[in-house]
């Protein structure tokens, strides 16, 4: 028994000791747990102190370029060009061009006109361009360039080339000359001649830049849209409708002429002349291309549907998305004809390749308080042209007769 009580409270002592020692080193875990935790406490908080110093700087540089991409704005543009603008609107509304010529010239690098007027600061003068292609169905989808002179041209490559094959050790044989072709813009000077009374001029509130682009705008776009539509290129541009067409395909027809397809039922177009229309193209030019059409004819087309009941038309259903026609791109055009026996209703192209709009740089105004008192005119003319491009890139779906 005694041996018993002895091994007892030797195996006790030993737990005890072992406890005591674990306590210790746990203890002493904690502790540095609690070192360590608190060292990284101070990490975080140096840290966080960096992170909030560098935010105060990242802002303050922030607020400095702001400031020096405002200042750049409001000096973006030459001394010469500010004084041509300040002279214009003195000219607007005061009628006095003292020194305006001379501005002009300095701001523009250009020489007098002869036909007299001033032109148009450029600020303004690229503001009346954005609201016409805007406003114009043919701006939006053909390809606008800008030239400095009426003597613009385009030399376009026919694919005259001949090309085969040949042996490593056999004579090569001399190719056929590249068959090249020169278009040229039909050029015109289109004008707008908006009024306003000398009150509204005098107005310190009146926007006379504002006012001279909308007048200016509505005016230009519907002349300029027909014209790029019909127009039959006599002292104006001329229209996509106004080049002679052809049942021909791209290989053998006539350089200029626009290939045309016939519907298939006299005085309308079917479902099918739509879906087989788009495959009197090339891949290479079908991608990109859209359909283009009145009002009146898409009313005609949108009940139009495929062998599944399956309407060709679908509606743009999101914010800036275009409605398609049989999976491709729709232009509302009012200068395209109705559907009617022998018209060219609908077009197919890819536009930007097909047709140019060419501007000749400069805007002018001739400003005229006489003629129509008591209002003040402002007889504003620009030169602009337009030409067939590649008669490859777009096609017309002919009205049976």
């Amino acid at each position: 028994m005694t041996d018993v009580a002895a091994e007892i409270k030797e195996v006790t002592g030993a737990l005890q000791s072992a406890f005591e020692e674990f306590k210790t080193k746990n203890d002493k875990r904690i502790d540095g747990v609690e070192s360590e935790k608190s060292a990284l406490a101070d990490k975080v908080d140096s840290l966080q102190s960096k992170l909030k110093e560098l935010e105060e700087i990242k802002t303050n540089l922030e607020a400095l370029e702001t400031k020096q991409n405002r200042i750049g704005s409001n000096h973006s543009k030459s001394p010469e060009a500010e004084a041509h603008k300040a002279g214009f609107l003195k000219f607007m509304r005061k009628g006095d061009d003292t020194g305006l010529a001379d501005l002009e010239q300095k701001a523009l690098n250009t020489t007098a006109d002869a036909d007299g007027g001033f032109a148009v600061p450029e600020e303004l003068d690229r503001e009346i361009s954005s609201l016409l292609r805007d406003a114009s169905p043919m701006r939006q989808v053909c390809r606008v360039i800008t030239v400095s002179s009426a003597d613009y041209k385009k030399l376009i490559n026919k694919h005259g080339a001949a090309t085969g094959w040949v042996g490593e050790e056999d004579s090569r044989p001399g190719t056929g000359t590249p068959q090249l072709a020169q278009v040229t813009p039909f050029m015109g000077e289109i004008y707008a001649n908006p009024g306003a009374t000398q009150t509204m001029l005098d107005d310190a509130f009146f926007d006379a830049e504002a006012w001279l682009s909308e007048e200016v705008r509505y005016e230009f776009a519907a002349a300029e849209n027909t014209a790029f539509t019909s127009g039959d290129g006599l002292k104006k541009p001329k229209g996509l409708l106004a080049y002679a067409t052809s049942l021909n395909n791209d290989a053998t027809r006539t350089f200029g002429e626009i290939q045309h397809k016939v519907s298939g039922s006299s005085g309308v177009i079917a479902a099918d002349d739509i879906k087989k229309f788009p495959y009197l193209m090339r891949a290479a030019y079908r991608a990109g291309a859209s359909y283009m059409m009145n009002t009146n004819s898409l009313g005609e087309i949108m009940v139009l549907k495929d062998s599944q009941g399956n309407y060709l038309w679908r509606p743009g259903l999101e914010a800036g998305q275009p409605s398609t026609l049989g999976g491709y791109g729709l232009v509302e055009n009012e200068d395209m004809p109705d559907i009617a026996a022998n018209a060219n209703a609908i077009a197919f192209g890819n536009f930007q390749r097909a047709y140019y709009i060419v501007d000749r740089l400069g805007t002018r105004a001739l400003r005229d308080p006489f003629t129509n008192k008591p209002y003040v005119h402002f007889y504003t003319t620009k030169r602009v042209g337009g030409m067939l491009v590649d008669s490859n890139a777009v096609k017309f779906l002919k009205v049976a007769a």
